[in-house]
């Protein structure tokens, strides 16, 4: 068993290293720093009690997990900046067939390079995701849950039903309100066809 002297000179050891390689994965100093941190606190509180000499196998899986978690947010994030920015440079008929549509037929995998955008694209990125969590936020409960598990989560409706203890008809209800809302919520504050 590590002693926590031990556990904190391992930790310090692998500090700059770990942050090194992980700017250099996601090209995001800020990113990387808290995925470091994250994954240090979950090696001291979930394997601290394990053995020095299995400490870096350990530190290295968390450390991979970690990221690719950081990965899958920004692939969902930047999935969901491009379905609602859509709106913005899209006609009022694309509009109206969203609102008849279930709003996964509309998502596709976009992969952006973030670093290629220019300031004032990054600054809208930026105001989007906040606009978006703001509005999410202030989705009545099941709404939200359904929304999150869906869309967010990548959950299919057979799953989000189980979980939310309701049928599969309301899952798709809470989820066309939710997504009917963010929407109306975006244009109001903007994001207008």
């Amino acid at each position: 068993m590590a002693s926590a002297k031990e556990l904190s000179d391992f930790l310090q050891g692998v500090q700059a290293k770990s942050f090194k390689r992980t700017v250099f994965a996601t090209r995001d100093e800020e990113a990387a720093l808290d995925i470091v941190q994250d994954s240090m606190m979950k090696l001291a509180e979930k394997y601290g009690h394990h053995e020095v000499s299995e400490l870096p196998l350990l530190f290295t899986r968390i450390l991979q997990n970690t990221t690719l978690d950081w990965f899958r947010r920004q692939k969902t994030q930047n999935t969901w900046i491009s379905f609602f920015s859509s709106f913005k440079k899209g006609s009022k008929d694309s509009f109206d067939d969203f609102d008849q549509s279930d709003p996964l037929e509309f998502l596709e995998s976009i992969e952006e390079n973030i670093n290629s955008e220019d300031g004032s694209a990054q600054l809208e990125r930026k105001q989007l995701i906040e606009m978006l969590e703001i509005a999410v936020s202030k989705l009545p409960s099941r709404q939200r849950e359904a929304f999150l598990m869906r869309y967010w989560d990548d959950l299919d409706i057979s799953e989000t039903a189980k979980l939310m203890g309701c049928s599969e008809g309301s899952v798709k209800t809470h989820c066309s309100r939710a997504t009917s809302a963010l929407v109306e919520s975006l244009k109001k504050q903007g994001f207008k066809p």
